[in-house]
């Protein structure tokens, strides 16, 4: 690595290729951030005067992991798109593979496992196509790691294991490394100390080069943990002092933030004053690397030591300064597009103003253009009153027109207005209720265990509608836009199931599955996957316990294909049957009291239509409901 540490002002005098700026900046990724950043948009221009679109996707794919280091999610997915659009327009295999992982890591680091593993199967598919073996193995190593996440330790060994029978017939690579330290982590975390140590240590003995020197601190943080849990904290000390030393020697600073977090776990009990110095040393190194998310979850982890000591006042300052970061970080970037949701509303309303002022101007203009023709002559009164009698009609129409698209306009934000005043402000004011009940010392702890349990449910309901919200308000704006893809309803049918099941286990709802196995179709997969989900979780809303729910499809002689979610619920009152998928439709609450928004059908039916299909809804009240949707059965 040495021959590539040079500043980059330096660069104009060097002859550089796209593999040079590629391994410039994986050096420059953890060491000097913002030199990568740099070395990233020069590489990009380069690429784009030598017109090397793959050389622009490798330099997008390095901008998208510095701000995934940095917690910046949602930037890192805007470029890791970008890339990936690149290589589908070449057909690149193993470019659409490795951004394709990419998106998944990053719904990874989000906590969104289905959806990562979702992206991972994605990649392993088009790896398989492409006889990408070393994409295969990145899949299934992916893979692996989404099930980890879920604690679904048997199911991740099984991708872990052919992930290392790939590895065997491949070069030696940092991908075999992670398959050792997954591995490590699987048998750590299953009790199996043995075979965790084992592997662990066998990805260190492999990790002694400058290259892999990152994965060695990993797997010796991950040893450290290990030898914890067997209560040899000295060797465990030892280990992670062993990595800090080295993190800091290769100016590593992710791998020194995990190592230092580590170690103020490992002294959090032994000596807290200990495990708040290590804590304090990695708010530092995270204050100066600018990354906010890092730095929330430092001072996470400080509160909680100080409130074990007992010490809440700093507790207190601990969780201010996490919530400051956060008002910063994450609700500025929300109210931006509420604000931006409210500027696309207000000009839509005086644009249609604009156009109904001019058509009335218009339609004054040629009525005094009328009267002056009148004093003409008695033949030529007649021919102007006729055509301007059919001037005004047209006229008329048009004027309607623009008053009906005001209209749709007000509706609109009626609509966005009172789900921010109602479901949003209402759930808001309500947790902010059960915060002050639960300070309240007088109240037992298993009140106080209930209202937290109560006041998670209430947030992330909260959460689930803003998301919605700025979606469909997204829709408003930017209109639909279709992606079509190749799509197994039967595995739409599954990860919406599960996403939804312990709502269903709740009420003791059966459901039950009818779609023909290995049914495809070619439709949008994210907008057949929200139909799925929110018709099922419709079902389950309304459906009292122990109902049943039926999900199926068939082919139609129309060749098209018929979805169907049924349900033995209450049903829906004829004269609400009508407004149903309308914008002006008015939620009601479940059999449980479960609040929503009624945006769901609306956005429903916007994404079945944009998808060439029609969607429809057939109740009797006390009876059940069956909602339906056609695609066209496209392959």
């Amino acid at each position: 690595m040495s021959s590539f540490n040079y500043p980059p002002d330096t660069l104009n005098h060097k002859k550089l290729t796209i593999k040079d700026y590629d391994r410039l900046i994986s050096y420059y990724r953890y060491y000097k951030p913002d030199s990568a950043v740099y070395l990233a948009k020069q590489g990009i221009i380069f690429s784009r005067q030598c017109r090397n679109d793959s050389g622009v996707a490798v330099m997008l794919n390095q901008l998208g992991m510095i701000d995934d280091n940095f917690g910046r999610f949602e930037e890192s997915r805007d470029k890791y798109l970008q890339a990936l659009a690149i290589y589908q327009r070449a057909h690149n295999v193993k470019g659409i593979s490795v951004e394709t992982i990419r998106l998944g890591v990053v719904e990874l680091r989000k906590g969104n496992y289905d959806k990562a593993i979702g992206y991972f199967l994605h990649a392993l598919k088009v790896s398989e196509q492409g006889k990408n073996a070393t994409g295969k193995m990145e899949a299934y190593l992916t893979l692996a790691e989404g099930y980890m996440g879920q604690r679904k330790y048997d199911v991740a060994l099984t991708y872990l294991n052919k992930a290392e029978a790939l590895n065997e017939t491949l070069p030696f690579s940092n991908l075999s490394l992670n398959i050792y330290n997954n591995y490590g982590v699987i048998y750590r975390e299953t009790g199996d100390y043995p075979q965790a140590i084992a592997y662990l240590q066998k990805g260190i003995g492999l990790s002694t080069l400058p290259q892999y020197q990152g994965l060695n601190i990993t797997l010796t943080n991950n040893l450290a943990k290990v030898y914890s849990k067997l209560g040899d904290r000295n060797r465990s000390i030892d280990l992670q002092e062993a990595a800090l030393a080295k993190a800091r020697k290769i100016h590593n600073y992710l791998r020194e933030l995990q190592t230092l977090t580590g170690l103020a776990d490992t002294y959090s009990k032994l000596n807290p004053t200990k495990a708040i110095a290590y804590l304090k040393q990695a708010q530092e190194l995270v204050k100066e690397k600018g990354s906010r998310k890092q730095e929330m979850e430092v001072l996470n982890d400080l509160a909680a030591i100080y409130k074990a000591q007992k010490n809440y006042l700093d507790a207190l300052m601990a969780k201010e300064q996490e919530h400051t970061i956060a008002d910063s970080f994450y609700y500025q970037h929300m109210s931006r597009q509420i604000t931006s949701l409210q500027s696309a509303y207000e000009l839509q309303r005086s644009e249609a103003k604009v156009k109904e002022l001019k058509l009335i101007n218009s339609r004054d203009e040629l009525q005094r253009n009328l009267i002056l023709l009148v004093t003409v002559s008695c033949l030529v009164i007649l021919i102007i009153v006729c055509l301007s009698l059919y001037r005004s009609n047209k006229l008329n129409k048009l004027l309607n027109s623009a008053n009906v698209s005001l209209k749709e306009s007000n509706t609109v934000k009626d609509k966005l207005f009172s789900v921010l005043a109602h479901d949003l402000r209402a759930p808001f004011a309500s947790i902010i209720d059960m915060l002050y009940f639960i300070n309240d010392d007088d109240i037992t702890d298993e009140e106080r265990s209930g209202m937290i349990d109560k006041l998670a449910l209430t947030s992330s309901a909260s959460l689930e509608t803003l998301n919605m919200l700025l979606r469909w308000g997204q829709m408003q704006i930017k209109g639909v836009k279709v992606n079509p893809d190749k799509v197994k309803p039967q595995m739409v049918f599954e990860r919406s199931l599960a996403l939804l099941s312990s709502a269903a286990e709740k009420k003791q709802i059966n459901i039950q599955e009818q779609i023909p196995a290995g049914t495809k179709l070619l439709t949008d997969p994210d907008h057949f996957e929200f139909v799925i989900r929110n018709l099922l979780s419709n079902a389950i809303k309304f459906t009292p316990t122990g109902g049943t729910i039926t999900v199926g499809c068939e082919v139609q002689v129309n060749n098209k294909l018929e979805f169907w979610v049924s349900d033995t619920g209450v049903g829906i009152a004829p004269e609400r049957m009508t407004n149903l998928f309308n914008i002006t439709s008015v939620s009601t609450p479940g059999t449980n009291n479960e609040t929503g928004t009624a945006l769901g059908l609306v956005m429903c039916k916007e994404f079945v239509e944009a998808n060439d299909g029609s969607i429809w809804v057939e109740s009797e009240l006390g009876k059940g409901s069956v909602f339906k949707f056609t695609l066209p059965y496209r392959i």
